[in-house]
């Protein structure tokens, strides 16, 4: 389980640094089609085409990132669910301003053959203080 999960892993890290990178074609290599994603943008379901629209001409562009606290479940052989904590820097397609965000992510990747393909993703704003008194 150790082996797969940090094969996992490093593919999971591999989607990332192919959006920093600007790689379409390799994010789009990881990918099912179609595959679905979920995040404070709302929901959508999208193929290799319109992933390729996102990538390459959406508003916002992946300049850096860190992910940490990375876990796997396998509910069976041919799927795996990875949590984790991830720090990115966006920017505004085509200028020097940052953001920095702090966010909580899922992906879901199934066994397609011989590769692993992602057909899942979902993110959410991570908590910024810690509640008290609940």
């Amino acid at each position: 389980m150790q082996d797969k999960s940090r094969e996992l892993f490093a593919l999971e890290k591999k989607f990332w640094q192919s959006m920093v990178d600007s790689d379409t074609n390799t994010a789009i290599d990881l990918l099912c089609e179609p595959a679905f994603m979920v995040s404070s943008h709302g929901s959508m379901k999208f193929d290799h085409a319109g992933y390729r629209e996102m990538a390459e001409h959406g508003t916002m562009v992946v300049k850096s990132f860190k992910l940490s606290d990375m876990e796997a479940a396998f509910p069976n052989d041919d799927t795996a669910v990875l949590s984790y904590k991830a720090h990115q820097t966006l920017s505004p397609r085509g200028k020097s301003e940052k953001i920095e965000q702090d966010m909580l992510d899922t992906s879901t990747w199934i066994r397609d053959g011989d590769a692993w393909r992602c057909v899942m993703h979902t993110e959410a704003p991570a908590p910024t203080g810690k509640a008290k008194g609940h």
